[in-house]
């Protein structure tokens, strides 16, 4: 299915102790950009998040915003240096035999010192959390995906009408050129007599010049590519894979085509539908900009 390369998706749970939120968001990029917003205790995150991102999208600059709240009790280490408090222990001892004071250390007194006492959070077991996320960010990525999806659909038939307005325009030009031929045939015949008078005119010399004239206009070698450019078209848009660099390359072929009749082109309303045919290109080329 063709899928934008413009997205967003955003999914939010509870899981065992943590609030999670992701949102994953993407503009238009030539090749997969990814950029992520998180915590920095949790940055071993970001490459397990961009491997299984890179799954299912190959194009687009994408954005992963993750939150990570703790609802549960958290688990800390309290440590004691000590070496640190024997040396208050000493020093208070000291004080108080120089000073002839009264020596009522306590435990609770030392820990107060500073730098006694330090105070660490329980290290995270990091599997066990990416397990927890990575529910939430394949929730997300599947709103993301959903998102991208309807809007490819739309640009899909938004460029198929186009394309079938271009065969509409190849249509008339294959019938109208061999009529330009024709009158092209009839003026030279009529120019003739009015030139030669009631001499009598070259038939043969009227085909020849018919024949050479015929050549420089023929398109029918670009209307048949034409078509077969746009039967790929059509084949690429049902593809169950990301096309944006093909079809890009295909517009480009379309639209040289579409300048070599337009160069040959001798008649008026021929030259008129190579217009037409160049503005649904353009548009086409727009569209496909957005694809993945």
């Amino acid at each position: 299915m063709i899928r934008s390369m413009t997205g967003f998706g955003r999914a939010q749970a509870a899981v065992e102790g943590y609030n999670i939120t992701v949102e994953i968001k993407s503009v238009n990029n030539r090749y997969f950009d990814f950029y992520a917003k998180m915590p920095r205790t949790f940055s071993f995150l970001e490459e397990k998040v961009k491997s299984l991102l890179s799954t299912e999208i190959s194009r687009g600059k994408v954005e992963c915003s993750i939150q990570i709240e703790t609802t549960a009790d958290e688990s800390v280490i309290v440590s004691v240096n000590e070496p640190l408090a024997k040396g208050y222990v000493n020093a208070v001892e000291e004080i108080a035999e120089k000073f002839a004071l009264k020596n009522d250390l306590t435990a609770l007194s030392i820990a107060r010192f500073s730098d006694v006492l330090s105070i660490t959070k329980a290290p995270v077991d990091e599997e066990d959390l990416w397990d927890k996320v990575q529910s939430v960010v394949k929730d997300a990525l599947d709103s993301f995906i959903s998102m991208r999806e309807t809007e490819g659909e739309r640009l899909k038939a938004d460029v198929l009408s186009r394309a079938d307005t271009i065969i509409s325009n190849v249509a008339y030009i294959e019938e109208r050129s061999p009529e330009t031929v024709k009158q092209y045939s009839e003026k030279l015949l009529e120019r003739m007599k009015n030139v030669l008078g009631d001499t009598q005119i070259d038939e043969a010399r009227i085909l020849t010049e018919a024949a050479i004239y015929a050549d420089k206009i023929a398109v029918a070698e670009e209307t048949v590519r034409l078509r077969s450019h746009i039967d790929q078209l059509h084949t690429l848009l049902s593809a169950d894979e990301a096309v944006g660099r093909k079809l890009d390359f295909l517009v480009q072929e379309i639209n040289r085509e579409a300048n070599t009749i337009g160069s040959k082109a001798q008649d008026v309303d021929i030259a008129r539908r190579v217009i037409d045919i160049k503005a649904e290109v353009e548009k086409i080329r727009e569209q496909i900009q957005n694809i993945e």
